[in-house]
């Protein structure tokens, strides 16, 4: 049996005709740099993620990037963030001449600790950059505690989380800013990159729409040097529809985790955990391979036709571009066992119960040191 990491195909032949519609409209309107399309898909999204404002910009990377010149984070600065998540996390913090400040995970969520922040803090620290990583939010009111102590900005990561919750709260609500990726891989994904950031400020909205044009307040008058971070109108088109089904597809997720976790009980492996007043939306579904057989479990799921990726193999403090900041292997001990152990599964909406039932026997099989038939 193959049993591919993610089947975007499969999902697309269930909604082919109302993006196909919604594609023509863009194509018949010619307008498709912000516009109508746009605004409309941006409070759709505020009213699904209770929040006044969203403002649809290129790519998540660009939206974390535009989020940080908002916030006036620049040569001086400090940003902390965990060493275990996406390059862009750290790489648009450098970007802009700061310094990234890493702070260690928890081991059982894959999150920032609130514990680490805290020892992190200096005079320089501009903002905190938690991540939601795997669609799990962070620890976002002790993060926040920690935020107005020092009197400091939450820029929330949250490219993977977008429908999560935490304490009834949806991922966008906890934050100065939030950031949203609509990669196509994503759980709200789109036919190209696209981004959001999500606010209830009004200035930060207004400055954020203003650092997505050049920094226009209107057009060719520029009050600061902001970017081209505009989001498409066949992209907001194509995410609207989709957007409609999020729900849905998320509760698939939520139901599929729930039987990988029956099926893989007593298995070996170490599978995810969903921390207390979260709903995480499993935009992976990230095990542990503990005793240095992670790689080897992998290809064994290769050699039977089941694919997996590792989410995240190196840690941002030991990337080489990083080198300067001067860590080393040991500095943030969890986050490099995480980079060890972890191995994600395949995770879908569409994924059959008897494809989870196929990984979960090829996994135990493997394991308990047999072999699958």
């Amino acid at each position: 049996m193959n049993v591919p990491l993610l089947d975007l195909v499969a999902q697309y032949e269930t909604i082919r005709d109302d993006v196909q519609a919604a594609m023509r409209g863009v194509c018949e309107t010619q307008r498709f740099i912000l516009g109508e399309t746009v605004e409309r898909f941006e409070r759709d999204v505020a009213d699904y993620c209770g929040v006044r404002h969203a403002i649809g910009v290129s790519s998540g990377t660009d939206a974390l990037l535009a989020a940080l010149m908002v916030a006036c984070v620049g040569p001086g600065a400090e940003v902390i963030l965990p060493p275990f998540t996406f390059f862009a996390t750290a790489g648009t913090v450098s970007r802009l001449g700061a310094r990234p400040v890493f702070a260690d995970i928890r081991a059982d969520s894959f999150n920032i600790d609130p514990a680490r922040v805290e020892q992190a803090m200096t005079p320089r620290t501009r903002a905190i950059m938690p991540v939601d990583l795997f669609g799990q939010p962070a620890e976002m009111e002790a993060i926040r505690e920690i935020a107005a102590r020092h009197q400091v900005m939450v820029i929330e990561d949250a490219a993977q989380a977008i429908g999560a919750t935490r304490r009834g709260r949806r991922v966008g609500q906890m934050a100065d800013m939030t950031c949203l990726s609509f990669f196509p891989t994503k759980n709200l994904g789109g036919f190209g990159d696209g981004g959001m950031i999500l606010t209830d400020d009004d200035d930060l909205a207004r400055r954020c729409r203003m650092t997505r044009v050049h920094g226009a307040e209107r057009e060719y008058h520029h009050v600061f040097v902001g970017g081209n971070f505009r989001l498409d109108a066949l992209q907001a088109a194509v995410l609207a529809v989709k957007l409609r089904r999020l729900d849905g597809w998320i509760e698939a997720r939520r139901a599929n985790a729930a039987r990988y976790n029956e099926r893989l009980e007593g298995s070996g492996v170490v599978t995810p955990a969903e921390s207390a007043h979260n709903r995480h939306t499993y935009h992976q579904y990230t095990i542990r391979v503990p005793g240095g057989r992670r790689d080897a479990l992998a290809a064994h799921l290769k050699s039977a036709g089941v694919a997996t990726k590792i989410y995240y193999p190196v840690c941002l403090h030991q990337q080489e571009c990083f080198r300067g900041l001067g860590h080393a292997r040991g500095d943030f001990p969890e986050s490099e066992r995480a980079a060890d152990e972890v191995l994600s599964l395949p995770m879908y909406p569409e994924l059959r119960e008897e494809q989870i039932t196929y990984v979960a026997r090829c996994i135990r099989e493997f394991m308990s040191g047999r072999r699958a038939n």
